[in-house]
């Protein structure tokens, strides 16, 4: 029998960490994971009902050739389990003014049709038809994309992980105080709990945690906190359905996004923007402010959600990195430490295309994605779009 390639400890269970879990035991790999527990980890932020998928990146064709390929791993993975949690609804992109040269909408659009789709194009008289919960009087121009959609993101966390456990993944429950080294070599984890586990490679992938861990790189990597609020509206079928995609109304100004009604009802609003530097343990909770402030966007642009409860509030943190995007990577001073962070409140769409990127950089292998998640530092040149990657995924 082959003998296996080593050891790999990843830390963390959320969707960076259980993807990169699941590949690596494919190839063989001895894999144990070390996550608090348990997983789905409720403060992860891949631990959520819905997150929103789509190759929409404006002119950033990166990103969309990316999300192109993690859309074939949706269909995949929806033909191959026993339920689908992606769902192909489509998504609304909403401009609040005449789409032109240079907006994140119009580029969008352009980038879709060059590549071979066909989003349809909107505007106000043809779309108060279409989706007659909208109020289209400050959004004139827009589109949908039909191939997109939204996912079950805490549900896809949980199958992930039954998966591992059925192909021979090891879960530990605890949490990483510090690394274990020969030289400068990394050769385990210390536990919170004083464990010592040993491991040829280790992976950091702790989402919001990660900066806390490997603090030489809270420079380029750190926790921020968005809010998220479900709204239960006195008629939730009239968010489902064609009539009620998953949505952004002037994202790259405004920040707004949501979701249709849930099972029981519950309809996603959110928003994306810098968010507040918080550590994770210590997020607090959705600000009265921020309520009042969704409900003034809610009552201009969807008026049956304005006065509708709030159901439910979350506080969501994402590990934003300094240029907007991924960060996976070995650790150039720390042989056998590889990092993957980052997510930067859009990550969760490439779940399916995440394993094999996360491999082959543990692996020393090329992959036509890594390069754009190499590890960099404040300074080195970024990529155009003024680091805007739509964030809408949480």
């Amino acid at each position: 029998m082959k003998a296996a390639p080593g050891r790999v400890l990843v830390v963390g269970g959320g969707i960076f960490g259980i993807t990169a879990a699941l590949e690596l035991r494919r190839r063989g790999w001895l894999v144990t994971v070390l996550d608090p527990g348990p997983i789905p980890h409720e403060g992860a932020s891949s631990t959520d009902v819905s997150k929103v998928v789509r190759m929409d990146y404006g002119s950033d064709r990166f990103y969309h050739e990316l999300a192109e390929l993690a859309l074939e791993g949706w269909d995949r993975w929806n033909h191959d389990w026993p339920v689908p949690f992606y769902h192909e609804d489509g998504f609304l992109i909403l401009s609040p003014t005449p789409m032109a040269p240079g907006g994140y909408e119009y580029e969008s659009f352009e980038v879709l049709r060059a590549r071979g789709y066909a989003p349809e194009r909107l505007d106000a008289n043809s779309a108060s038809g279409r989706y007659p919960e909208w109020d289209f009087t400050r959004y004139p121009d827009g589109y949908l994309n039909t191939r997109a959609g939204w996912a079950e993101s805490g549900a896809v966390v949980e199958r992930l992980s039954s998966l591992c456990r059925a192909a021979g993944v090891t879960f530990l429950t605890g949490s990483m105080r510090s690394l274990m080294s020969h030289g400068s070599r990394v050769s385990g984890v210390v536990t919170t709990g004083a464990d010592r586990i040993e491991a040829d490679r280790v992976l950091v992938a702790a989402g919001a945690w990660t900066p806390g861990l490997v603090p030489w790189l809270s420079h380029v990597l750190w926790p921020t906190a968005h809010p998220v609020l479900h709204f239960q509206p006195d008629d939730p079928d009239a968010f489902r359905g064609s009539g009620f995609p998953p949505w952004a109304a002037d994202i790259s100004g405004t920040g707004w996004y949501g979701f249709p009604a849930l099972p029981d009802g519950r309809v996603k609003v959110a928003h994306h923007g810098p968010g507040a530097r918080a550590r994770p343990d210590d997020r607090g909770a959705v600000s009265a402010e921020h309520e009042a402030r969704t409900r003034d966007f809610l009552r201009y642009s969807i008026p049956a959600l304005a006065d509708a409860p709030v159901v439910h509030r979350r506080v969501c943190m994402y590990c934003d990195s300094f240029d907007g995007d991924l960060f996976a990577a070995a650790d150039p001073s720390r042989e056998g430490l590889v990092v993957a962070s980052g997510g930067s409140g859009h990550g969760f769409k490439f779940a399916p295309a995440l394993g094999a990127i996360f491999a082959d950089v543990l692996e020393g292998r090329d992959n036509r994605f890594a390069f754009r998640f190499a590890w960099r530092s404040l300074g080195q040149v970024a990529t155009e779009e003024a680091r805007f990657t739509g964030g809408l995924s949480e």
